[in-house]
C-alpha cells in the first residue's frame, strides 16, 4: 500500500509540474499579444482543473482583449468564485462581460463595487455620474435603421472610409502570393485594404483592392482621405521600405503613413509620419473639417488607459506640431479609440470606459469653436449592442454611414454595417441659466446685486451684476451642476446649486436675500425671521430631534441678546390621530421645547407656551386627506412668538 501511494504522489506531482510549465508557457503566449494561442495553452490546463487567480485573469483577459466578452465572462466568474482579493481593474472588466451577457442588473453591482475601490478612476466617476445611463441610453435609441452590407465575409471585414462616392475598408480575406501571412493576435490573415462601390440603398459592392503600393504583407486599416482625394492618413504595422520595427519587447507595434496620389492615379511616396514611434502604437487617422488637424488613436506616453485619442496640428508638407491628448471629458483608463470627424465638428469615437451596452459603443460629441468638449453622448441601439460596436463614419449631407461589429447574427469576425439616421441626436446642447434677486421678506428686487457661478468642485466659472430689473444669466453646460451665489449690501450672502437638465432651454434660478438687520417685535415669529427649520418632532414623539438642536440655539442666543423678550412657544400636530390625543402630544412637544431653553440658559419666567393640536394646519392635510409624510410632517412644528421686547 504504500508503494502504491508513493506511485500515486510522484505522478500528481508530475502532473502539477506539467500543468504548472504549460502556464508558464501560456505567459509568454500571452505576454507576447498572441492572444489565441495563450487562451488554448490556458484551456487545456484550466481543463484539467487545475485553478489559480492568474490562471482565470490571464485566460479571461485573452478572451477579453480579443473581443470574445462573453468567453471573458465565463472565465472571471470563475476568478471571482475564487473568493480571493482581486485587482479593481477586474470589476471592471467583468462589468464589461456582464453587460455582453446582458446582465446588466450584475454589471451594475459590479461597477458600483469598482466606484467603491476606485474612487479616482475616470470611469467610476462617470458611472457615479451616470447611474442612469441605461436610461439615457434607451432614450437616444431607435434613431438609426441598420442593414448589413453584401461585402462581409467570414473573415474580419471593418473600419471603413469615404473615398467619392467609392467606400475603402479593412479586411482580413485572402492576401496574395503563395504564402498566408498571420497575425498572432488573432490567428487571422493580416489586413488589407479594399475599395467598394456604395449603391442607392447605401450598401456596398463588387469589391477590389485598393492598391498594390498600399497594402502590404502586414496590416493596413482605417484610412481617411482628404476632400480632393489625392492624399491618404492611414494604419500600418512598423513595416516601412521592407524593414520591421519592434518595441524593446520584441512587439510590432502600429503606426501612421501618409500617401500621396500621382498623375497617373497611383499612390506613391508612402510616408512614415514623425510622431510615430517602436514604443508604442498610433493608429486610426481621422481629420477636422478645415484638414488642418488630425485626430487618432495611441496608447503613447501620458495615455489614460489602453488608448486615448489624440490630436496633431498639420502645419505643412510633413510637418506636424506636437500630438495632443483630447480632455479626460473623452479619454479615460479603457479604451477610446476610432475616431471620426464630421464637417459640422462632431466627434464619433469608440470607448468601453463610458457607460455602454457592452463591449465598444460608438459615442458623440461637439468639438467647440474655442477647443472644448460639449457633452459625450450613446449613440443607443441598434447601433450599439452587447458587443463591440465602432468605426462609424457618417455623410453629413444624406446622413447615411457605416459602423463595424462583431454582433450576434453576423457573417465574420467583424462585420460592415450601413446605417441610415431617421431622426437626428441633439448633441449641441445649449442651456441658459437666469433668475431674479429679490428681498426674501418683500419680494422687492435688488438690483446692482453680485451674482457669482461655480461649477461642482467651486471653481469660479463667471461673475455678473443683476441689472436695473435684478436679473442675471449665465451660458451653462446641459446637464452639468452649477453653485450659484448672489451678495448685496445689507443682505445675507446666499448660495444655491442647481443640476441642469440634459437638453437644451431655459432654467429659472430665482434667489431671494435675506436682510441681515432683521427687524423685531411683539408678534414677530422668530423661527420665520432667521430663517430656522420650523420641523423638530418626528410622528408620534416629543422629544427634540438632534438636527433641531441646533436652531433651538438660535433661539436662545436671540433671547440672550434682548434679556426682556418674552417667548410664547406653539406645538402643533399633523392630523393623523384623534383630537385628544394631538392636543396632550402637542403639549408635551411644547414643554420639551421649553424645558431644552430652559435647561440651556433662558429663565423659565420668560417663556410661555401651550400646544394646539391639529387646530392650527398650515396646509390642506385635515382629516381623511391623501397627503405624503413631507406635508404631514409641515404641521409636527413649534413656533416663537414675541410677547415682549
Amino acid at each position: 500500500m504504500r508503494k502504491i501511494y508513493m506511485i500515486c504522489v510522484l505522478l500528481f506531482g508530475l502532473q502539477m509540474q506539467a500543468q504548472q510549465t504549460k502556464v508558464a508557457k501560456g505567459d509568454t503566449q500571452f505576454n507576447d499579444l498572441a492572444y489565441i494561442d495563450a487562451t488554448e495553452t490556458y484551456l487545456k490546463v484550466a481543463k484539467k482543473g487545475y485553478k489559480s487567480k492568474e490562471l482565470f485573469q490571464k485566460l479571461g483577459d485573452s478572451y477579453y482583449f480579443n473581443a470574445n466578452l462573453k468567453e471573458a465572462n465565463k472565465w472571471y466568474t470563475e476568478l471571482f468564485a475564487l473568493g480571493q482579493p482581486i485587482e479593481s481593474e477586474y470589476y471592471y472588466r467583468y462589468s464589461q462581460t456582464l453587460k455582453a451577457a446582458e446582465d446588466y442588473k450584475k454589471a451594475d453591482e459590479y461597477l458600483d463595487k469598482f466606484y467603491k475601490l476606485s474612487a479616482n478612476d475616470i470611469r467610476a466617476n462617470l458611472y457615479n455620474k451616470q447611474r442612469d445611463y441605461k436610461k439615457t441610453i434607451e432614450k437616444n435609441s431607435g434613431r438609426y435603421e441598420v442593414k448589413s452590407t453584401t461585402v462581409n465575409t467570414r473573415k474580419s471585414d471593418y473600419g471603413t472610409a469615404f473615398f467619392g462616392d467609392k467606400v475603402v475598408f479593412s479586411t482580413s480575406r485572402d492576401t496574395t502570393g503563395f504564402a498566408r501571412v498571420q497575425t498572432r493576435w488573432t490567428n487571422q490573415s493580416f489586413t488589407n485594404f479594399y475599395v467598394s462601390n456604395r449603391t442607392e440603398e447605401n450598401d456596398l459592392t463588387n469589391p477590389e483592392r485598393f492598391s498594390k503600393t498600399i497594402n502590404s504583407k502586414f496590416h493596413e486599416d482605417t484610412p481617411v482621405f482628404t476632400k480632393d482625394l489625392k492624399t491618404v492618413y492611414f494604419t500600418r504595422n512598423n513595416f516601412t521600405e521592407g524593414k520591421i520595427g519592434r518595441d524593446e519587447k520584441q512587439v510590432i507595434n502600429l503606426k501612421l503613413y501618409k500617401a500621396v496620389l500621382n498623375a497617373e492615379g497611383k499612390w506613391e511616396n508612402v510616408t512614415e509620419l514623425p510622431f510615430n514611434s517602436n514604443a508604442y502604437s498610433v493608429a486610426h487617422p481621422a481629420l477636422s473639417p478645415d484638414e488642418k488637424t488630425l485626430y487618432f488613436a495611441s496608447n503613447m506616453p501620458g495615455t489614460n488607459g489602453q488608448s486615448d485619442i489624440f490630436k496633431v496640428a498639420i502645419l505643412g508638407e510633413n510637418q506636424y506640431g506636437t500630438p495632443e491628448k483630447l480632455s479626460n471629458a473623452i479619454n479615460t483608463e479603457a479604451r477610446e479609440t476610432f475616431p471620426f470627424v464630421t464637417q459640422d465638428n462632431e466627434l464619433y469615437f469608440a470607448s468601453d470606459g463610458h457607460q455602454g451596452l457592452g463591449g465598444l459603443d460608438v459615442f458623440v460629441t461637439k468639438i467647440n469653436t474655442d477647443g472644448s468638449i460639449g457633452p459625450v453622448v450613446n449613440l443607443g441601439a441598434p447601433i450599439n449592442g452587447p458587443m463591440d460596436d465602432f468605426a462609424f463614419i457618417i455623410d453629413n449631407s444624406t446622413r447615411k454611414g457605416y459602423f463595424s461589429s462583431n454582433r450576434n447574427g453576423g457573417k465574420g469576425l467583424d462585420d460592415i454595417y450601413s446605417f441610415t439616421e431617421k431622426e437626428p441626436l441633439v448633441i449641441d446642447c445649449k442651456s441658459e441659466l437666469a433668475g431674479l434677486v429679490t428681498d426674501a421678506e418683500t419680494g422687492v428686487i435688488l438690483p446692482g446685486s453680485t451674482v457669482s457661478l461655480f461649477d461642482d468642485k467651486f471653481n469660479l466659472l463667471s461673475k455678473v451684476t443683476t441689472d436695473g430689473k435684478s436679473s442675471y444669466q449665465f451660458e451653462v453646460k446641459c446637464g452639468q451642476k452649477y453653485y450659484v451665489r448672489a451678495e448685496q449690501a445689507e443682505y445675507e450672502t446666499k448660495e444655491q446649486n442647481v443640476v441642469l437638465p440634459d437638453s437644451s432651454g431655459k432654467t429659472d434660478l430665482p434667489i431671494a436675500l435675506s436682510k441681515k438687520l432683521k427687524e423685531i417685535k411683539p408678534g414677530t415669529d422668530l423661527a420665520k425671521t432667521f430663517n430656522i427649520k420650523i420641523i423638530y418632532f418626528d410622528l408620534d414623539k416629543s422629544n427634540i430631534r438632534s438636527d433641531a438642536q441646533a436652531d433651538l440655539a438660535k433661539i436662545a442666543e436671540i433671547m440672550k441678546e434682548f434679556p426682556t423678550m418674552k417667548v410664547d412657544v406653539r406645538s402643533h400636530t399633523d392630523s393623523r390621530q384623534t383630537n385628544a390625543y394631538n392636543e396632550k402630544l402637542s403639549s408635551a412637544r411644547a414643554k420639551s421645547t421649553i424645558d431644552w431653553l430652559v435647561k440651556n440658559g433662558i429663565e423659565k419666567e420668560r417663556l410661555s407656551g401651550r400646544g394646539y393640536g391639529e387646530s392650527q394646519l398650515i396646509n390642506h392635510c385635515g382629516d381623511g386627506v391623501n397627503c405624503s409624510e413631507e406635508e404631514h410632517q409641515m404641521n409636527r412644528r413649534s413656533e416663537f412668538i414675541i410677547l415682549k421686547m
